[in-house]
């Protein structure tokens, strides 16, 4: 089991993550707010971009209904992503922009958390994560 640590008093659960690319074999840090609600595990496109990743190369166009209306964006995947101390290799990501004005570079969702269990414990601003079949 890992413990990734966040800031309890802030509006959003935000986590480190990284992410992998043809341009930066070492990786490029992110800011990433978890996001239960999300289906897809979204990164900004421009950071997708300056790691290598073509929209071409996508599987599939996308447009993704939010609050505010419709948002164009395409799926592709990455050569390894990585959160919570765990990480997928060949890993499906949505490439979307995000509301001008949000500090992050995407969102955990639920495309990478289902592969665990986990539980967010808010007054202590932990999250427990143990990887299913570990």
């Amino acid at each position: 089991m890992t413990v990734t640590r966040f800031q309890p008093y802030e509006d959003l659960i935000f986590v480190d993550g990284r992410v992998w690319g043809p341009r930066k074999p070492g990786g490029r840090p992110l800011r990433l707010a978890v996001d239960t609600a999300a289906a897809e595990t979204i990164i900004l496109p421009e950071i997708l971009d300056e790691l290598g990743y073509n929209p071409r190369d996508g599987e599939a166009i996308t447009v993704m209904r939010s609050a505010v209306g419709y948002e164009p964006g395409y799926l592709i995947r990455v050569e390894r992503f990585a959160c919570f101390r765990h990480q997928s290799s060949n890993f499906r990501v949505h490439a979307q922009d995000l509301p001008d004005g949000w500090n992050m570079d995407g969102l955990v969702g639920l495309t990478f958390l289902r592969q665990f269990n986990y539980a967010v414990r808010s007054q202590e601003g932990r999250i427990l994560v143990e990887r299913v079949g570990a």
